[in-house]
């Protein structure tokens, strides 16, 4: 019985994903190896005209150059630590980028709508995160 349930509710949470995910982003034909949730497979395949074609797949995402700072800092930490940045780290990076400590967070989340971790982490060019950090 134990197993019938977490089969239903594996498979209710995984229906309940896809549609979430697919209101918020509508995928395009791009010419590098994406996973099905739109991560490149090799960050080494990242320019600054892909993220912007990776961004026109989100729906409601306001991205601009702005946006530029932060993911090479995602890129660039993650080359030297081998681990993507998380919402902290990302949010020390705009207050020593000269935002205000109160708003840092709250623009990290203006920026990223749909997750820093979920929208940022993507369109900086990493492969997806395999420990998710909310907050």
């Amino acid at each position: 019985m134990e197993h019938h349930i977490a089969l239903l509710w594996y498979a209710l949470n995984n229906t309940f994903y896809e549609i979430i995910n697919m209101s918020m982003r509508t995928p395009i034909e791009l010419s590098v190896e994406r996973c099905p949730d739109g991560y490149l497979k090799n960050k080494e395949d990242w320019s600054e005209d892909l993220a912007w074609k990776m961004a026109s797949e989100w729906n409601g995402l306001d991205f601009n150059e702005s946006h530029f700072p932060l993911l090479h800092f995602i890129r660039d930490h993650h080359e030297e630590h081998q681990i993507t940045p998380d919402v902290r780290e990302a949010t020390h990076f705009l207050i020593a980028s000269g935002v205000k400590k109160k708003e840092a967070k709250k623009q990290l989340f203006k920026m990223f709508p749909n997750g820093y971790m979920q929208q940022g982490v993507q369109l900086a060019g990493m492969r997806r995160p395999t420990a998710w950090c909310v907050g």
